[in-house]
């Protein structure tokens, strides 16, 4: 008789098992919007994977910047250096290059990073993502490779003012600098933007 009780009992168990999860089932299929929880941010954060690195959205603009410039001079302008002994086809190539990249990675990168759409669009001096969006990153990028090599033109000439070697470059160029001296360059370029058109906003809210 207690065998039958608990065989019983785990039939019975095994049932109730089974609803359960074929409700669970259900409940997953019919999710949407209307039926589902609310679930704060905090809460969602709990259960992402990998580690979590609070760093600040500015540095994070930065860091993906300097990266990706970085990579177009290690490709480029040192990959290049043994097939283009030419220095202004080399460094048209890689103006072109970093215009390329800019427009179809690092933009694109920082839109996917951007915790609401559109908020990391005050760090790209093209937002928009268009047809034009390319060729003008591109004359953009040429303008980013011009202030690099003159402010390399620069340092090396303070560098050898003050110590007077003339035999050698005193500061090459590398990935690390290339990618901080673009990013530094496009920085600056994004803050004029920015002043200009606060500046024309002004202007339009006197003139009304």
């Amino acid at each position: 008789m207690k065998r039958k009780k608990t065989a019983t009992e785990e039939r019975r168990s095994a049932a109730d098992y089974y609803k359960l999860n074929l409700k669970a089932v259900d409940d997953l299929v019919t999710a949407d919007k209307s039926n589902s929880p609310k679930v704060s941010p905090e809460e969602l954060r709990k259960y992402r994977s990998g580690i979590r690195l609070s760093l600040p959205n500015w540095l994070k603009v930065v860091l993906i910047k300097a990266w990706f410039a970085g990579s177009v001079c290690f490709f480029f302008l040192w990959g290049l250096g043994n097939y283009v002994t030419d220095q202004l086809d080399k460094l048209f190539i890689v103006a072109l290059a970093l215009g390329v990249v800019t427009d179809l990675l690092t933009n694109n990168a920082l839109r996917f990073l951007a915790r609401t759409p559109g908020a990391n669009d005050r760090w790209m001096m093209l937002s928009q993502k268009r047809y034009i969006s390319l060729p003008l990153n591109i004359l953009y990028a040429m303008l980013l490779m011009f202030c690099v090599v003159t402010t390399y033109n620069a340092i090396n000439a303070a560098i050898i003012a003050l110590t007077g070697v003339k035999d050698r470059i005193p500061l090459g160029v590398g990935p690390i600098l290339f990618g901080v001296f673009t990013t530094a360059w496009d920085l600056l370029f994004l803050a004029m933007k920015r002043m200009l058109g606060r500046m024309l906003e002004d202007a339009k809210r006197t003139a009304g």
